[in-house]
């Protein structure tokens, strides 16, 4: 391998005048966790890890590494990092729902209810303990009804609880097996109650939600690709409104899951999205579904755009967020949350494939070693979803003789040939033979 010649990110304050670049003949690397990614970078023809302070083109940080050293960075044109300087605007729970409530509102207001109602996709929430008083208001019209609360900066199922009597969040609130340090930080510590969707569908008598993958590129114009896999996580206990404390029974988070007693390592608690897609197209025809799949595409547009304007767009900077999506029996999905460090751990061998592959093309847009055109509308497992407006794919509609009709560029759940595409697309990296 020839010696590295490119100038990458510098510490604090170091702008030092760069050396020209003549084109890199390898990618240096800097990595802070320890799951596949570190596996799939490892495996790169062509990439070089560094340590400590090294220079670097290329940093997979955790989002606290993110927070200490964003600001205090200069980073030369070419180098990329995986998340966006405020990330958690659409990342915190309550965040998220106060910047989805503003565009809906500013869409009402500029273009009509109609259109405002194209965001009807997340359940009623509300923060707390800012909106307490609002919430009560809407908690006494239904009587009754279950809600859940949830830390608005907790991840895999940490902190959630149903519940049913607003006493239950005085008593929570009174928890005497907590320690005093807990209950200081539980009254710092945000929250948000939202309306529990009483009838998911079930499959088998369980709950299940989706997890979908989608990548943006730039906010500025917003550029967002769409991943072909996905996996549906199922809870290990059949569903029943009369149990609110069996979090086995709720919660589908690998996280809490595996830690069910009869939690099977071997099956685990997963479908691929494919089988998910192929057993609600033979329950409800492939029209319905479809129609589902293009409501879930809507919601991953809208809530992009909900935060266009107020996420710190850098060109240096991309996001691969973790989308959960949760259906209701009337095949209505709802917007749950997403998460900007979705977990890369695998949970199974085919899972373990599904995020090697799922990141190797997240690294092939990114595009360090420059072989795409950016011009191009898939790349691997990707498709181009929005682009600066809607990205269209071409059909040609045969029954109203072969007149083209124009649909999303968007496959999700649908067939992954992923390498075949990358052989016809990315030329060979440099030194290694085509495939």
């Amino acid at each position: 391998m020839s010696k590295c010649k490119t100038s990458g990110f510098k510490g604090t304050n170091d702008y030092g005048k760069s050396e020209e670049r003549e084109g890199r003949s390898c990618v240096r690397y800097k990595c802070g966790l320890l799951n596949t990614i570190q596996d799939v970078l490892r495996q790169r023809p062509g990439w070089v890890e560094v340590k400590d302070e090294g220079e670097w083109d290329f940093n997979w940080c955790d989002v606290g590494w993110l927070r200490e050293n964003f600001d205090h960075s200069y980073m030369e044109e070419h180098v990329r990092i995986n998340h966006f300087r405020n990330h958690y605007e659409l990342t915190r729970k309550n965040l998220m729902v106060k910047n989805l409530k503003r565009y809906r509102k500013n869409l009402e207001r500029d273009v009509g209810r109609m259109e405002a109602s194209k965001c009807e996709f997340f359940p009623c929430t509300f923060a707390l303990p800012s909106e307490y008083h609002l919430f009560v208001e809407e908690f006494k019209r239904s009587p009754g009804s279950t809600w859940i609360m949830k830390p608005v900066a907790k991840s895999q199922g940490k902190g959630i609880f149903l519940f049913r009597k607003l006493k239950d969040i005085m008593d929570w609130k009174k928890d005497g097996t907590r320690s005093e340090e807990q209950k200081d930080a539980a009254q710092v510590e945000s929250y948000v109650a939202q309306r529990y969707i009483e009838n998911p569908y079930l499959i088998n008598g369980r709950k299940f939600d989706l997890r979908v993958y989608v990548l943006v590129t730039s906010y500025v114009p917003l550029k967002a690709w769409l991943y072909r896999d996905g996996f549906g996580r199922f809870s290990s206990t059949r569903f029943s409104l009369s149990s609110i404390d069996d979090k086995y029974m709720h919660l589908t988070n690998v996280a809490v899951q595996k830690t069910a007693p009869d939690y099977d390592p071997e099956k685990g608690c997963k479908w691929q999205l494919q089988q998910l897609r192929r057993y609600l197209t033979a329950k409800h025809g492939r029209e319905t579904i479809e129609t589902l799949f293009k409501e879930i595409d809507n919601i991953f547009v809208r809530s992009l755009q909900s935060v266009q304007k107020v996420i710190i767009n850098d060109k240096h900077c991309f996001e691969l967020y973790g989308y959960d999506i949760l259906l209701d029996q009337n095949l209505k999905p709802w917007l749950i949350e997403v998460n900007a460090s979705p977990s890369h751990t695998p949970s199974s061998q085919e899972d373990y494939e599904m995020k090697c592959s799922l990141l190797e093309d997240t690294l092939h847009v990114v595009d360090m070693e420059g072989r795409l055109t950016g011009k191009e509308k898939r790349v691997g497992g990707y498709d181009l979803m929005w682009n600066d407006g809607p990205v269209y794919r071409e059909d040609v509609n045969l029954e109203t003789f072969g007149s083209a009709c124009f649909s999303a560029n968007t496959h999700l759940g649908c067939v992954n040939d992923r390498e075949k595409q990358l052989r016809q697309l990315l030329k060979p990296f440099p030194g290694q033979k085509r495939m």
